[in-house]
């Protein structure tokens, strides 16, 4: 049966209202922007003598990630033989990417995602290396050495749920056989006296994240084993998401396999362009 079709009534719609009198119109909240993307730069090279090295060994990081894609087994490549000439030249075709990582102790490492995913500059400790792979080594391995040990006489100040909720975080610390739990703090009752005490019996571990996107996702090893804070903040960084994730490492900062298998072949195009 064919609907009987309905004219809009006059008088509705955009500019058929009077502005108020006050002269205030609609404002509209800003949409997220400045989301970081992927696009291939090419170093712009008049003369290329001198640059095998580099060239050499671009081809090396890229036939790793493509095996490191494949296994899930890490790679390094050194960058200590190279001259400053040839550095320069890696460090402008690897870029920077989305992830950072920073892991204190001894000794401390300053962890920088380039352009290609899955493809690491891991520097300090007397160490610079390219590092292939889902993550470094070093951010999964030093984790939850505790940099602030836990306070088990953290003062209690205006504590309501989090005893309940730590409880909960030892027991599937405790527990923990690989499989990703997630507790999420925003939406469940909690006072910033709840926030506050569970930082200090959770201690902090040694690795600490950042992942930028539309906003940003920052990560943080507690000083119990496989207990993680993840936070994700909007374009405005306003908190909108705050969990606690056991798990071996959140996947926010993992390299896909397929992303390291394409960053190997995206790699080889701008060596080809280079060359």
């Amino acid at each position: 049966m064919v609907q009987n079709f309905h004219i809009p009534p006059v008088g509705y719609g955009p500019g058929s209202q009077p502005a108020p009198e006050d002269g205030a119109e609609l404002e509209f909240m800003e949409m997220p922007g400045d989301m970081r993307t992927y696009s291939a730069h090419v170093p712009h090279l008049d003369d290329l003598s001198g640059l095998k090295p580099a060239i050499d060994l671009l081809h090396e990081v890229a036939a790793a990630a493509a095996r490191v894609g494949e296994t899930g087994k890490s790679e390094v490549v050194d960058l200590s033989p190279l001259d400053e000439k040839n550095r320069a030249l890696v460090d402008e075709t690897m870029g920077e990417g989305e992830v950072a990582i920073k892991v204190r102790g001894l000794p401390p490492l300053a962890i920088q995602e380039s352009v290609f995913a899955g493809v690491w500059r891991v520097s300090g400790g007397g160490k610079d290396v390219l590092e292939i792979g889902a993550v470094p080594n070093a951010a999964l391995t030093r984790a939850f050495e505790p940099m602030v040990p836990a306070r088990s006489n953290a003062p209690a100040e205006g504590v309501v749920n989090a005893p309940a909720l730590l409880a909960e975080l030892a027991e599937k610390s405790a527990n923990f056989e690989g499989e990703l739990d997630v507790i999420n703090l925003s939406l469940l009752p909690h006072t910033e006296g709840d926030l506050a005490w569970l930082d200090l019996r959770l201690g902090q571990g040694s690795t600490d994240i950042l992942s930028r996107g539309y906003g940003n996702c920052r990560v943080r090893a507690t000083a119990l084993p496989n207990v993680w804070q993840v936070q994700f903040f909007n374009s405005m960084d306003t908190l909108i998401l705050d969990t606690y994730e056991i798990t071996t490492m959140p996947e926010v900062a993992l390299a896909a396999p397929e992303d390291i298998i394409d960053s190997g072949l995206r790699l080889l195009e701008v060596i080809e362009a280079i060359s």
